[in-house]
C-alpha cells in the first residue's frame, strides 16, 4: 500500500453526500439498484486499485518513457499493463456505463469520484483508461447497432482500448482544414487516408486492439469544404468480425512518439492512416489500400459529435488537473508539518528548537492558497459531473433543460480554471519543498511537470475563452448567462437567511454580487462592439475572470452548507489532509478557504474585468515584427 498523500477521501465524502447529495439520485429509476452502501463500496475499491497498483510506479513511468522497439512496437514498463488490468478487472472501466453493456451504471458524480483517485495517483497509467471510456460512451451514444456490438462491450471489459484522433501536424486546433480523408466502399465501411498527430494512447501492446475515433473529411458526392464535409470514423488498429474476434492488421502505422515534459507514461503518437506498410484486404481477398473504418452517425455530423466528446473530455481534463493540485496540495501540507526549519520572528535571538515551517506566516500563506485552488477545483469538476445526471434523469423536463443549459456554460470554465488554478497549487507545492522541490526525490516537480499539460489538452486557454465568450454567455438570448447569474443569485440569498449564517458569509455575499453585477456590465459591453475580433481580443481575461466568480460562488456555497443545520452530517470523522483530527478541524479548513479566495482571490476578477472594459487596442495594432 502506498504511504503517498494521493487524495482527499474525507473532502470527496463531503462533496458527494454534504454539499451535492448524491445520494438523493438513488430514488430515480436509472440509478434504483444503487445506495450510499454502493457508492461507498465501489469508492473504496477504486482506493485500494489507486495505491495498490497505480501510485507505486507513478515515478518509475516518468524516469521510464514509452519507446519503440527494433519491431516497430511500443515498450512499456510491465506495471502499466498489471495496473490497467486490475483496474479492468473490478469494472472500473464501465462504472458509468449502461447496465446493457456490462456497466455498474453509477452517476457520473459518483464515478468522477472514482476516476479522480486514479488521476491524482497516476495520471499517465489511468489516461489510457480515461480515454477507453471516452471512446465507448460516444460509440455507444452516436453508433448505429452494429458498431455498438462490434466495439462497445470490449471496451467496457478492458479488453479492448479506444482514442481520439482529431489534430494533424499542420492543423493544430483549426479542426476545420483537416485533409485526413474518408472514402466510401461499396460494402458501406470506408477506406482511411491521412496523418493525425498528438495521439494520446494512439499506439501501445497492452490491449487485444485500439478503437481510434477519427475525425475526417468525407470524400464522395457528398464532399464539402470546411467543417460541413467532416465526419466522425471508428478505425481499428486490427479489424474484427461481428463478435469482437480480431482479424487482420488495419493500415494504420505508428509513425514515431513524441516526448513530452509530463504525463511521459502515457504514448503520444503520429500515426499514418492509410499508407501500404499494412494493407487488409477486401471480400474477395485482394489486397487493399486506406485503412478499413467505419461512419458514426452520418456524413457531415463528424464536428457535432466530436465536440460532444471533447467537451466531456475537457471536464475530463479539469478533473485531472484538480485532482493532481489536490495531491500537490497535501504533499505540501504534510512536508510542510515534518520540516523543521528556522524560529518565529519572536523567537529568534533566544535560542529554542527550529519549528516546523508550517508555522511561518508565508507558508500558511502558500498552503492555504493552495487549498483554495485546488479544493475549488475539485468542486467544480464534481459539480459539473452532478449536472451531468441532472441532464440525463431530473424527472421534469425543464430540470433537464436548465442542467445542460449550465453545464454548456460552466464547461470551459471547469477546464481552464483547474487547469490554470490547481497546476497554481502544484507550482506551490514546490515552493513549500524549497530547494527539495525541484529534486527528482519528491514527487512535486513531476507533479507539476504532469500539470503542465493540461492547460494545453482539449483545447488552450484561448479557445475556450473563446468558446465561453463568443458562443456560451451569448446562446439562445443569453440565457445561459442569465441561468447561471440567477443560480448565485439564489446561493447569495441563501447565505444571508437562517440561524447558522454569518457575518461574513453576508460580507462575501455582497462582494459576490458586485462581481456578478460587474461581470454582467462587461459582457453586455463587449457583445455590443461591431468587430468581432475587437469583441474577443480579451477573451482570455474574461475566462480567467469569470473562472474566480464561479469558484467564489461554490465556496460560498460549499460554506453555506458547512454553517447550516446539516453541518456535520458526514461519517468519516476524518480531517482534511492525513486524518487526523476531526469534523470541526476540517470545516474550519472549508471556511478559512473560502475567507481567503474572498479576500486575497476575488478582487482579481473586478481587476480583470476592469482591465477588459477600459484596455486599448494594443493586441490588435502591434506590428507583429516588433514582437
Amino acid at each position: 500500500m502506498s504511504k503517498s498523500v494521493v487524495f482527499n477521501e474525507r473532502d470527496a465524502e463531503y462533496l458527494l453526500y454534504e454539499w451535492l447529495k448524491v445520494d438523493e439520485l438513488t430514488q430515480r429509476q436509472r440509478f434504483k439498484e444503487h445506495s450510499r452502501e454502493t457508492f461507498d463500496g465501489i469508492l473504496d475499491v477504486a482506493k485500494q486499485i489507486a495505491l495498490e497498483h497505480f501510485e507505486p510506479h507513478f515515478q518509475k513511468l516518468d524516469a521510464n518513457e514509452p519507446r519503440i522497439n527494433a519491431d516497430g512496437k511500443v515498450e512499456l514498463i510491465d506495471d502499466v499493463k498489471l495496473a490497467l488490468d486490475a483496474f479492468s478487472a473490478a469494472d472500473l472501466m464501465s462504472a458509468a456505463m449502461d447496465e446493457k453493456v456490462g456497466g455498474f451504471q453509477l452517476p457520473m458524480t459518483v464515478a468522477r469520484a472514482v476516476y479522480m483517485w486514479f488521476q491524482a495517483a497516476n495520471a499517465s497509467t489511468y489516461a489510457y483508461a480515461g480515454l477507453t471510456t471516452a471512446a465507448a460512451q460516444t460509440l455507444y451514444q452516436h453508433g448505429s447497432q452494429e458498431l455498438i456490438d462490434r466495439f462497445v462491450p470490449h471496451m467496457a471489459s478492458g479488453r479492448f482500448f479506444g482514442v481520439m484522433a482529431l489534430s494533424e501536424p499542420e492543423v493544430g486546433s483549426s479542426l476545420g482544414d483537416l485533409t485526413t480523408r474518408g472514402e466510401p466502399q461499396p460494402d458501406g465501411t470506408y477506406r482511411l487516408f491521412g496523418t493525425k498527430m498528438w495521439i494520446s494512447g494512439g499506439d501501445q501492446e497492452i490491449s487485444e486492439n485500439i478503437v481510434a475515433l477519427v475525425l475526417a473529411r468525407h470524400a464522395g458526392e457528398n464532399a464539402q469544404p470546411g467543417p460541413k464535409g467532416l465526419s466522425l470514423f471508428a478505425v481499428p488498429k486490427f479489424i474484427t468480425d461481428d463478435n469482437g474476434d480480431l482479424g487482420e492488421r488495419n493500415a494504420i502505422t505508428l509513425v514515431g512518439l513524441n516526448h513530452k515534459m509530463g504525463n511521459r507514461g502515457t504514448t503520444n503518437t503520429l500515426l499514418e492512416f492509410g499508407d501500404d506498410k499494412h494493407r487488409p484486404v477486401n471480400a474477395q481477398g485482394e489486397p487493399t489500400s486506406g485503412a478499413v473504418g467505419y461512419l458514426i452517425g452520418r456524413e457531415g455530423e463528424g464536428l457535432a459529435l466530436m465536440f460532444h466528446m471533447m467537451n466531456e473530455a475537457r471536464v475530463f481534463v479539469g478533473a485531472a488537473a484538480a485532482s493532481v493540485g489536490q495531491r500537490s496540495h497535501l504533499t505540501a501540507v504534510r512536508y510542510a508539518g515534518e520540516r523543521r526549519q528556522g524560529r518565529l520572528p519572536q523567537d529568534k535571538g533566544h535560542g529554542g528548537p527550529m519549528v516546523p515551517i508550517v508555522e511561518h506566516a508565508d507558508v500558511r500563506r502558500m498552503l492555504l492558497a493552495s487549498k483554495s485552488y485546488a479544493e475549488v477545483s475539485v468542486a467544480l469538476v464534481m459539480f459539473c459531473s452532478r449536472l451531468q445526471d441532472e441532464a440525463q434523469t431530473a424527472e421534469r423536463e425543464e430540470d433537464r433543460e436548465a442542467a445542460a443549459l449550465l453545464l454548456d456554460v460552466l464547461t470551459p470554465i471547469a477546464k481552464s480554471f483547474p487547469s490554470q488554478y490547481a497546476l497554481k497549487a502544484s507550482d506551490l507545492a514546490i515552493q513549500v519543498h524549497g530547494g527539495y522541490g525541484y529534486t527528482r526525490d519528491f514527487t512535486v516537480e513531476q507533479l507539476y511537470r504532469d500539470n503542465r499539460l493540461n492547460p494545453i489538452h482539449e483545447g488552450t486557454h484561448g479557445i475556450q475563452a473563446n468558446d465561453l465568450l463568443g458562443r456560451k454567455v451569448a446562446m439562445r438570448g443569453g440565457a445561459g448567462l442569465d441561468l447561471l447569474v440567477r443560480r448565485i443569485a439564489q446561493t447569495c440569498e441563501a447565505a444571508g437567511a437562517g440561524a447558522g449564517a454569518g457575518a461574513d458569509t453576508q460580507v462575501w455575499a455582497a462582494k459576490l454580487r458586485d462581481a456578478v453585477e460587474r461581470a454582467v456590465q462587461v459582457t453586455r459591453k463587449v457583445h455590443g462592439r461591431d468587430n468581432a475580433n475587437a469583441a474577443l481580443k480579451d477573451a482570455a481575461l474574461y475566462l480567467e475572470a469569470m473562472g474566480h466568480i464561479v469558484a467564489a460562488w461554490l465556496w460560498l456555497d460549499m460554506v453555506n452548507t458547512i454553517d447550516g443545520p446539516e453541518a456535520g452530517a458526514g461519517e468519516g470523522g476524518a480531517a482534511s489532509n492525513d486524518g487526523a483530527g476531526s469534523d470541526a478541524t476540517f470545516y474550519a479548513g472549508k471556511r478559512a478557504a473560502a475567507q481567503y479566495f474572498f479576500e486575497y482571490e476575488l478582487p482579481h476578477a473586478m481587476t480583470l474585468l476592469d482591465v477588459m472594459e477600459n484596455a486599448s487596442d494594443v493586441l490588435l495594432d502591434v506590428d507583429p515584427k516588433s514582437l
